[in-house]
C-alpha cells in the first residue's frame, strides 16, 4: 500500500527529506511540495523533478500525509491545515514555537483522529537504539551538543534548535517527572540564545545536566549515562558507542584485566569494555518508515505527539530559566 505524501518546506532538511521519500516509492508517492520562495521551489522543483505547489492546501488536498519541514515559525499554521484535512502528519522538531500552538496541535490530532509523529530524529540513530540495551535506570546524564555557527535555524533560541534533541532522548530514558529545572544561558551572535546549560532534577533522584553550544569551533554530540556498575556513553555524531561495565572478581585476574580494589573488606571489581559495532543506517529514512508503518498499522509512532509536546514543555522550562537570571 502506497502513501501520498507532499512535503511542506524545502529548505536545507527539507531537501533530504525530499530525497529520501523519493528512494522510498514503494512506501510512499511523493506527490510534489510547497515552499513559500519562489526561487528556491523552481530550484527544488528541476533538481528533484517534482511538482511545486502554488498554494499548501491545494497539495494537501491531494495527499493522504504531509511531511511539515518548515521553519519552526510555521509549524503550527502548516500542521494544522493538514490536520484539519483529516491528513496525517509528520512534524519536525520542536513541535511549533510555543507551548499554546503544541497544545493545540495535541487537540486538534486527537479531535481529527490522524497519526502524528514528531521528528525526533536521534531516537533513530543507531548508537542510541544500540544503547538502550544497556541502560538501566541511569541515574546521572550528561549531555554535550555543541555546533559550528550556521544562520540556519536562529529563528528559535538554542534550546529549542539543538537542546531539545537531549531533552526529548533524557525524557524517553528516564521516564520520571521534573522535580526542578535550573538554567542559564547567553546570546553572543544571534538575537537569542546561542549557549545554554540546564540541570534537571528528576522526581526519581536522576539528575541530567545539558550543554548546547551553536557557536562553537568544532561539532560533537555526546551523551554518557552513569548508572549503578556501569557507564555507557553515546556518540551521536559518529554513531559510535562505549560501554563500561563492572562486575565482582570472581578468582584471579587475568594479566590484562582492569581490576578496581575497593577496599580489604570489599570484593574486587572487574571492568569490562564494550564498544560494540553499529549498523549504518539513515535514521531520517527510518523515521519515515516508521512514520508509514504507523499509519498502514494504526499503531502509535515512535515519537508521538505527547513526547513533542513533553520535550516542549521541559524547553520552555529551561528557556523561563534562563530568562529570570536577565532579569535580575
Amino acid at each position: 500500500m502506497k502513501l501520498k505524501i507532499g512535503v511542506a518546506g524545502a529548505g536545507h532538511l527539507g531537501k533530504i527529506h525530499i530525497r529520501i521519500l523519493k528512494e522510498l516509492n514503494e512506501s510512499y508517492e511523493l506527490i510534489g511540495f510547497y515552499d513559500p520562495n519562489k526561487d528556491i521551489a523552481k530550484e527544488v522543483s528541476q533538481e528533484y523533478g517534482i511538482k511545486s505547489f502554488d498554494r499548501i492546501d491545494e497539495l494537501i488536498s491531494l495527499v493522504d500525509c504531509l511531511d511539515v519541514v518548515t521553519a519552526t515559525l510555521s509549524h503550527f499554521e502548516v500542521a494544522k491545515l493538514a490536520i484539519q484535512s483529516r491528513k496525517h502528519v509528520f512534524i519536525e522538531k520542536p513541535l511549533s514555537e510555543t507551548l499554546d500552538e503544541a497544545y493545540k496541535l495535541q487537540s486538534l490530532v486527537h479531535e481529527a483522529d490522524v497519526v502524528a509523529q514528531v521528528g525526533h530524529v536521534e531516537r533513530f540513530n543507531p548508537a542510541f537504539i544500540e544503547a538502550q540495551k544497556h541502560l538501566d535506570r541511569p541515574m546521572f546524564i550528561e549531555t554535550h551538543r555543541l555546533a559550528q555557527f550556521n544562520p540556519r535555524g536562529t529563528d528559535v533560541p538554542v534550546v529549542l534548535d539543538l537542546m531539545i534533541h537531549d531533552i526529548d532522548i533524557i525524557l524517553s530514558i528516564v521516564r520520571s517527572g521534573v522535580k526542578k529545572v535550573s538554567a542559564s544561558g547567553v546570546s553572543v551572535i544571534s538575537e537569542t540564545h546561542d549557549i545554554a546549560n540546564a540541570r534537571i532534577e528528576f522526581d526519581n533522584g536522576c539528575v541530567a545536566n545539558l550543554t548546547s553550544s551553536r557557536i562553537s569551533l568544532k561539532n560533537m554530540r555526546k551523551t554518557r549515562f552513569f548508572q549503578k556498575d556501569a557507564y555507557i556513553s553515546v556518540d551521536f555524531l559518529d554513531k559510535k558507542l562505549e560501554v563500561f561495565q563492572m562486575e565482582e572478581l570472581q578468582g584471579e585476574a587475568d594479566p590484562f584485566d582492569i581490576v578496581l580494589d575497593l577496599g580489604t573488606d570489599k570484593p574486587k571489581k572487574k571492568i569490562l569494555i564494550d564498544k560494540p559495532d553499529i549498523a549504518e543506517s539513515n535514521a531520517i529514512k527510518d523515521e519515515l518508515i516508521a512514520f508509514y508503518n504507523s499509519i498502514v498499522n494504526d499503531t502509535e509512532t515512535p515519537v508521538t505527539i505527547e513526547d513533542g509536546l513533553n520535550a516542549m514543555l521541559v524547553a520552555h522550562q529551561v528557556l523561563d530559566e534562563m530568562s529570570k537570571i536577565y532579569l535580575q
